[in-house]
Order: structure tokens, then C-alpha cells, then sequence
């Protein structure tokens, strides 16, 4: 199993009121200049809500949800103390209630 660490907001703060394409379009870029691999996904709806254990928090997000989701907590916190209101956490992956959260993404 992988631990992974996100954020996760509406949809709508993070992909239209948040300028989060600049963000990751740079991080995007740095890690291709230091031939470092991507370590951070954006997920619209993330699956990982719908595990049990997870109930409580999408009860606290409004929905439609988006995620950065990374294996690097350290982006992650940073993300938090640059975009102030969103959620952050953690989860193992894969389990019994949450796949593999990559399973059909892209990089970004």
C-alpha cells in the first residue's frame, strides 16, 4: 500500500477560483527540468470519498469535489498554507474500501 496525502476542495474553489493551473503547471515544469518523476494528481470526484472511513470528511466538502492528490506531504502542506481553505489528509492505498486512486488518471 502507498500512503497518500491531499487536498481536497469544491470543485469549484479549486479549479475556477484558485489560479491552481499556474501553480501546477510550474511545479510540472520544475520536476521535468530536475528529471524528477510526477508525484501529484488532480482528481475531480475522487473515489476515495466514498470508502466509509471517509463519510465524515465529504460530509465537511461541498460538492462537487476536487483533490490534489501526492505522495510528497510536503507539497501538500505547502498547498494548504497557499490556498488556505481546503481539507487535508491522508489515506492508504490500495485497501478493502479505497482503490488504487491513479488507477485511470493522467499525470497532470
Amino acid at each position: 500500500m502507498t500512503t497518500y496525502h491531499y487536498i481536497l476542495a469544491s470543485k469549484r474553489f479549486l479549479i475556477e477560483e484558485e489560479p491552481l493551473e499556474e501553480v501546477l503547471r510550474e511545479r510540472t515544469r520544475d520536476y521535468h527540468e530536475k528529471e524528477k518523476e510526477i508525484d501529484f494528481w488532480l482528481v475531480q470526484q475522487p473515489a476515495f470519498l466514498e470508502a466509509p472511513e471517509m463519510a465524515e470528511i465529504k460530509k465537511q466538502c461541498p460538492q462537487p469535489a476536487a483533490a490534489i492528490i501526492s505522495t510528497n506531504p510536503q507539497f501538500i502542506t505547502w498547498l494548504k498554507l497557499r490556498l488556505e481553505f481546503v481539507k487535508t489528509g491522508q489515506f492508504e492505498a490500495p485497501s478493502d474500501t479505497i482503490p488504487n486512486p491513479l488507477a485511470s488518471l493522467a499525470s497532470v
